[in-house]
């Protein structure tokens, strides 16, 4: 009977000695996975934080050649406006001038053929004088008309580069908004992935939807050359355009 109970207690202390040896296994086992989830938790947030650097990046490099793209476009169409009313001009005053000169010339014949009907000496010499008035006439008209062209084509060219102006400030000011509403996405995104509880991370997803939605928004007006203005209403009768001659910025283009 002692051989058998001190057989059974070995046999316990065995048991004990088993169940510590798996229950100390497990914490192992256990502290081992826990480490592993966290190692690759670790990894999984230091490639998004890398994928999400690269990803503005690329958006920035975007953003600055879609900008410079626009600018020199915007340029181009601005100074072929330009030049073309300048263009415009000169040929309007040219023709003008030619026309001048074309009537003195044919009053000047209609006064030469006069002259060959049997009339006094003075009458002739009033003709001849009329005749040199109307071709001195005819020469100051031309250049006057050569001088309001030419200063017409300046203060064209001083409004174009007025508008030129604006225009910039406009592009700059979009710039500036478009910035600031990916600096303020990338602060949320950073923020809403440390963010603990629930409540945190709902108002941080609904800043960081406001804040792409403006972003789009900004690259968008960029894209689309300034944008910001009211868009025109389709179907009906078309509203009428105030615009001044020549406008490049003008909605009614």
């Amino acid at each position: 009977m002692a051989e058998q109970k001190e057989s059974s207690v070995l046999f316990s202390l065995k048991e004990l000695m088993n169940l510590e040896e798996d229950r100390i296994k497990q914490e192992e086992a256990d502290k081992d996975r826990r480490a592993r989830q966290e190692a690759d938790a670790k990894a999984s947030a230091e490639r998004a934080a890398r994928d999400a650097e690269e990803r503005r990046i690329r958006e920035e490099e975007e953003a600055r050649r879609l900008e410079e793209m626009r600018r020199k476009e915007e340029a181009a169409r601005i100074e072929a406006i330009r030049h073309g009313e300048i263009e415009k001009a000169k040929a309007e005053a040219e023709h003008k001038s030619r026309m001048e000169a074309l009537s003195a010339q044919q009053a000047h014949e209609q006064q030469l053929a006069a002259l060959n009907s049997d009339q006094g000496k003075k009458r002739l010499k009033m003709i001849v004088g009329i005749s040199v008035g109307v071709l001195l006439i005819a020469v100051v008209g031309g250049g006057v008309a050569l001088k309001n062209a030419a200063d017409k084509a300046e203060k064209e060219k001083i409004a174009s580069e007025a508008r030129i102006a604006a225009a910039e400030a406009e592009s700059k000011r979009l710039k500036n908004t478009f910035d600031e509403a990916q600096k303020r996405e990338e602060e949320l995104r950073g923020s809403l992935a440390t963010a603990k509880d629930e409540a945190t991370r709902a108002k941080l997803e609904a800043e960081l939807s406001k804040a792409t939605e403006q972003k789009k928004q900004a690259g968008a007006a960029i894209r689309g050359g300034g944008g910001g203005g009211a868009a025109k209403p389709s179907g009906g009768a078309a509203k009428p355009c105030n615009c001044p001659p020549g406008d490049p910025l003008c909605s009614c283009l």
